[in-house]
């Protein structure tokens, strides 16, 4: 497996940033993966020693010298050998160079290509954990709130998705979805005998993005599957944005899943407790 690996200079500095506890954490994991990363990332991997030994470990040039630029190549590379299998970025929402053209690009074909990107600590900890065939709590679920948000070509297949995962994401304490996307489930929902099912928001456009983004600020909303369509222009695209952030805020405890191929994987693995299934 090719892992790419990056994280903004707040989140990589001390011993106890999100990246020092992240690869600490999963460690005989990450031995087992080849480690593309970017510079000061890298960087903070060799002084900390923190996969001493690991020769499968590669160094990209820093961000400023076209280190995420390298990684979107290895993302859409054809040779299977050589092209990123997932993408862990933890990002600090502050960080200006979160929002730079390569960043952008970098999230975009991972969804374009169906491959995970991991922006906060929560979901890169959680997805490493399934890789590993960790057992996650078994009420872990049963605590969280989810949200279901698809943009308009993706809403079949958001409806699809939760009709074969529906014994995964009833065990959810609640569910909440963007306006129409939230009608189309609750009548999925209908035909089983549920009724209100999730909680409508506003329509995106109309204010539901920044609506689900105010439940994760406040703890109320702890994930995000959102089937996101790369191929055309939004123009409410700073809700969007604003979304994103919101996640990676609150990172520590929030995880957002922004495509379709990325969620069937979790919901099978998180269903029966084992390792994503390959991309």
């Amino acid at each position: 497996m090719n892992i790419g690996l990056a994280a903004s200079r707040s989140l990589r500095q001390g011993a106890r940033s999100q990246l020092v506890r992240l690869v600490r954490r999963h460690r005989t994991f990450l031995r087992g993966a080849r480690i593309h990363a970017v510079g000061g990332t890298f960087d903070v991997l060799v002084r900390d020693g923190l996969l001493k030994g690991h020769r499968a470990l590669y160094r990209l040039p820093r961000g400023f010298e076209g280190g995420l630029m390298s990684m979107v190549a290895q993302v859409v590379e054809r040779e299977a050998d050589l092209a990123l299998d997932l993408v862990i970025y933890l990002i600090d929402p502050n960080d200006p160079t979160s929002v730079f053209p390569e960043a952008q690009a970098l999230k975009r074909q991972c969804v374009v290509h169906g491959k995970p990107f991991l922006s906060t600590f929560a979901g890169a900890d959680e997805w490493l954990a399934l890789c590993a065939g960790r057992s996650l709590h078994p009420d872990l679920y049963s605590k969280q709130t989810v949200a279901l948000v698809a943009h308009d070509r993706h809403k079949r297949a958001m409806v699809a998705f939760a009709r074969k995962h529906f014994a995964l994401l009833s065990r959810f304490h609640a569910r909440v979805a963007t306006g129409t996307t939230g009608g189309l489930l609750n009548a999925m929902a209908r035909k089983r005998g549920v009724c209100e099912w999730v909680l409508p928001m506003l329509s995106g456009p109309l204010g539901g993005d920044a609506q689900i983004a105010r439940l994760l600020l406040e703890g109320r909303c702890d994930r995000v599957i959102f089937f996101e369509d790369p191929h055309v222009a939004r123009q409410h695209e700073a809700d969007i944005q604003l979304l994103e952030r919101a996640a990676r805020v609150a990172g520590e405890r929030a995880i957002c899943i922004n495509d379709p191929a990325t969620a069937q994987r979790w919901a099978a693995s998180a269903a029966r407790g084992a390792r994503p299934s390959a991309a």
